[in-house]
C-alpha cells in the first residue's frame, strides 16, 4: 500500500518504522568518516586559506554528509553549500578532481546558483517521474529562504533540504527545539547532528519520503554547543558496544586512503 503524504510526514514526525541498520552497513558508514576526517584535515593543511575549504567549525561534519549522502543513487543531484567537499566526495567526486578545483583556486557557486541547480532537477525529475532526487545542504548558519521552501512544497517537489543548525549556549525563552515541526507545510525533522546514526535513519526515510512523490522534507542537524562531541568518536563508541570496532580495521581504513590521498594531491600539482 502506498503511503499517502500525511503518512509519510507522521512517520518522518518521529514514529517511523526503522528497519534494523545491518553491521555492514554500520561500518561503511564509519569507513566514509574516517575518510571524510582525513580528507578535511588535509584539506585544511594544503588549502587553509581557500574560499572553497570553508572554515572548520567547533564540531566536525561529517556526521551529516554521510549520514545523508552515503546511499544517494549517482544521478540524484546534491546542491552543496560552498566549502562542503565532504559532500561532495561522499556524492562521488573523484580525489584527483577535488584536489584539481582547489589548486586551480575554482570560482566557488554562491548559494542562490545551487540552489536553483537543486530547485531545477528536482522539477525535472517529477516531470520525468524517474525516482530521482534533489538535495541542498546549507551549513555555516544559512538556511533556506520561506518562500523557495513553499514553492518546493507547493509542487511536492522530490528534495530533500539538509540544515545544520548550531544552537545558542542559552536559547531564548520560548525558542527551544521541542520536537518536529512544519515550514510552509514541510516536515521539519530535528536530529542530533553528530550522531550518523540518528542522521543516517531520519534521511533514509526522508529520501524515501520524496522518491515516492511525497514531496519535500527539512531534515535539521542540531549541534549543542555544550556537549561538542565529536562525531567520529561518538561512532566509535557506539560500534565498540555493538562489538564492531577495532583500531586495527580504523588504521588499515585510515593507511589505505592516506595513500589514495597522496596520489590525488599528485596528480593535481602536476
Amino acid at each position: 500500500m502506498t503511503r499517502t503524504k500525511e503518512q509519510s510526514a507522521a512517520a518522518l514526525a518521529g514514529k517511523p518504522d526503522f528497519s534494523i541498520i545491518s553491521n555492514e552497513k554500520l561500518l561503511q558508514l564509519y569507513a566514509a568518516m574516517v575518510k571524510c576526517r582525513a580528507l578535511e584535515e588535509r584539506v585544511q593543511i594544503l588549502f587553509p586559506h581557500s574560499k572553497l575549504t570553508g572554515k572548520r567549525g567547533a564540531v566536525s561534519q561529517e556526521a551529516v554528509a554521510v549520514g545523508v549522502a552515503i546511499d544517494l543513487l549517482p544521478q540524484d543531484t546534491v546542491a552543496a553549500s560552498p566549502g562542503d567537499l565532504i559532500v561532495n566526495f561522499i556524492q562521488g567526486e573523484p580525489l584527483n578532481k577535488l584536489f584539481a578545483r582547489l589548486t586551480a583556486r575554482a570560482v566557488r557557486p554562491s548559494p542562490a546558483a545551487q540552489f536553483k541547480r537543486a530547485s531545477n532537477a528536482a522539477q525535472a525529475n517529477k516531470a520525468a517521474k524517474n525516482g530521482k532526487i534533489a538535495l541542498a545542504f546549507s551549513s555555516n548558519g544559512s538556511g533556506f529562504s520561506p518562500a523557495a521552501l513553499k514553492a518546493a512544497n507547493d509542487r511536492l517537489l522530490p528534495i530533500l533540504f539538509v540544515r545544520q543548525t548550531r544552537l545558542l549556549a542559552e536559547p531564548p525563552r520560548g525558542n527551544k527545539q521541542t520536537g518536529p515541526a512544519e515550514i510552509c507545510g514541510i516536515p521539519v525533522i530535528p536530529v542530533d547532528g553528530s550522531d550518523v546514526v540518528a542522521v543516517y535513519r531520519v534521511a533514509t526515510e526522508a529520501i524515501t519520503h520524496a522518491r515516492k512523490g511525497n514531496g519535500p522534507t527539512l531534515i535539521d542537524c542540531i549541534f549543542e554547543p555544550s556537549e561538542a562531541r565529536d562525531p567520529l568518536l561518538q561512532m566509535e563508541t557506539y560500534l565498540t558496544r555493538k562489538g564492531l570496532f577495532s583500531e586495527e580495521g580504523k588504521h588499515q581504513v585510515a593507511a589505505v586512503f592516506k595513500r589514495e590521498l597522496d596520489d590525488a594531491v599528485e596528480a593535481a600539482a602536476r
